[in-house]
């Protein structure tokens, strides 16, 4: 594959994340970068061992995240970090500055009814891919051909690449600390046989799903989809039978994990994979059935208020789905979950001021849990608020929370 063909100065190049990433284009693309024109590349969750300060000089690289893989770029001033809410990153990278040019995508080698199949994950990149000037497919026989994912014809492909390489799939979460298993039970208490359930990515969500083991009837519709849901779905735990948007169905718009959830989205037609427009749709989530969204924080401070972005100067998250999924979970009936440690590195994480944005703001506060127990919030006035979060706050670090 040669991009020098197809990527004119100032493109902005654009591929999917997690298990969705293409590779072995994202490979060619780092090696010809050098002899490539002025770029910004729009990237994920991210796999590539070279996608880092090294770069080329005239290679920007955008995300709506600093996390994980990004985390070197962003510290290396290398990574421009956009603010939006996960809902609106279809619409941003079909219009305005981050317009994608050039789309790559990893696909299903054809179906039946020959179509390539973004099958490993719709999220954003199917919405930049159909607004693209060039769209470059890596066509891998890995990729889960999901029945209704979005694809595209071989006519609707600029170019094609064939692989076999195993798709990039996300560390092992490991054995939950103490602190986790106390935060999964806590968390886990909360939820009823029937709920439907969004959970976001890492470590603590693994070990949440993990405490759900005993509950009947739960459904999905969340950003991702992983190892230990489909843990879930084949110990009959995960039945969506109570949805009443995509019943029976199990919905999300990333896969995040490594064989045992491709194998299961290729071979269980109950699993679909949609895109951000289907997956956070306000409508959508406010319809579903007691939708309980269980997502993380970095610091909550004691009027509610919620920063899932940067500690310090330092950004290393995101502003997410996490507004669009509590507002849907409220909505619906459900309740929105903050679930996080009560102390991280940096000291307290329920503290008087917070040392990066609010990015949720504390009207759209329902629950926050910590190891310590559960602060409910909604409806609550600023001076019980401030009673409920110090009591899930660390013993050890309270009085200096609590004097500011």
């Amino acid at each position: 594959m040669d991009f020098c063909s197809l990527i004119r100065p100032g493109d902005t190049v654009a591929w999917g994340q997690a298990c969705g990433e293409p590779r072995a284009l994202v490979e060619t693309l780092l090696h010809q970068a050098p002899d490539l024109p002025a770029m910004r590349w729009f990237v994920g969750i991210n796999h590539s061992d070279g996608l880092d300060e090294t770069l080329p000089d005239h290679v920007r690289v955008a995300s709506y995240t600093a996390a994980g893989g990004n985390r070197r770029l962003a510290a290396a001033g290398r990574l421009d970090v956009v603010p939006a809410h996960y809902s609106t990153l279809p619409g941003v990278l079909t219009s305005g500055r981050y317009a994608v040019d050039v789309a790559l995508v990893l696909v299903s080698p054809p179906d039946s009814d020959g179509i390539h199949r973004l099958g490993a994950g719709e999220d954003y990149i199917a919405a930049a891919a159909r607004h693209a000037r060039v769209v470059v497919a890596e066509v891998n026989p890995h990729v889960p051909a999901s029945a209704g994912a979005a694809g595209f014809r071989r006519d609707e492909l600029t170019a094609v690449v064939e692989s076999q390489r195993p798709l990039a799939v996300a560390p092992p979460s490991g054995e939950p600390t103490p602190t986790m298993a106390a935060v999964a039970r806590q968390v886990a208490a909360l939820i009823p046989d029937g709920a439907t359930l969004q959970i976001g990515v890492g470590a603590l969500p693994a070990a949440i799903l993990g405490k759900l083991a005993g509950h009947r009837d739960l459904g999905l519709h969340s950003g991702l989809i992983n190892n230990e849901i489909v843990e879930l779905i084949e110990s009959g735990v995960i039945t969506g039978r109570h949805k009443t948007i995509d019943p029976g169905a199990h919905v999300a718009a990333t896969v995040v994990g490594g064989e045992r959830v491709l194998t299961r989205c290729a071979t269980d037609p109950a699993v679909r994979i949609r895109g951000i427009d289907h997956v956070h749709d306000p409508s959508i989530l406010a319809a579903q059935h007691r939708l309980y969204a269980i997502n993380g924080a970095l610091e909550v401070d004691l009027t509610g208020q919620v920063n899932t972005e940067s500690v310090d100067g330092r950004y290393i998250g995101s502003v997410g789905g996490g507004i669009d999924f509590a507002r849907g979970a409220v909505r619906s009936g459900g309740h929105a979950v903050l679930a996080l440690g009560s102390r991280s590195r940096a000291g307290s994480t329920i503290v008087s001021r917070l040392s990066g944005p609010a990015t949720i703001p504390r009207a759209d506060v329902d629950v926050v849990v910590t190891e310590h127990g559960v602060a409910h919030l909604a409806g609550v006035g600023l001076d019980e608020r401030r009673r409920r979060l110090l009591a899930v706050c660390d013993p050890e670090l309270l009085d200096a929370v609590a004097r500011g």
